[in-house]
């Protein structure tokens, strides 16, 4: 069975950047379960795998723009500091979810002063190239509930 729009898909792979640092993996776990033509993945790695069967292994490069995008300047935010009232302690790096006229979104914290919070909106990999050695292991038809939600259940996938 090849992969295709609506099959559940489970991939082990590993991830790495530019440099070659492991950003996340598999290995040693549970792999990834998707479903395909979904939009769960990343598009350039959903384009590359589309059509591959068990046991393909592939090495795919994937550009900021079929990844995470290029950072967008509009989601860096300098906030007043009281927005934060109750936290006594703000430092670079820690992560807070705001409030979004699209919902809540994730946010790290870039610059402190005395008076305001810088915060970014984007995705940590925003503007990155992604590289990927990916094994296809698994691929099936999607359930009606899996379709019905537009992820994968089980192992590796989504869990109600």
């Amino acid at each position: 069975m090849q992969v295709a729009d609506n099959k559940v898909v489970l991939i082990h792979y590993t991830l790495t950047n530019a440099a070659g640092e492991v950003l996340d993996s598999s290995a040693g776990g549970e792999p990834l379960a998707y479903l395909h033509g979904k939009g769960n993945i990343v598009p350039g790695l959903e384009n590359a795998l589309t059509g591959k069967q068990v046991g393909d292994k592939q090495q795919v490069e994937v550009s900021p723009e079929e990844g995470y995008g290029q950072p967008n300047e509009e989601l860096i935010q300098e906030v007043e500091r009281n927005l934060f009232d109750g936290i006594d302690t703000i430092e670079i790096g820690m992560q807070f979810m705001a409030q979004t006229p699209w919902g809540e979104q994730p946010v790290v914290v870039t610059a402190v002063t005395d008076e305001t919070v810088t915060v970014d909106g984007n995705h940590p990999l925003a503007g990155d190239v992604l590289n990927f050695d990916v094994e296809v292991v698994e691929v099936r038809d999607a359930s009606e509930e899996e379709l019905e939600h537009g992820h994968a259940h089980g192992a590796g996938g989504h869990h109600h």
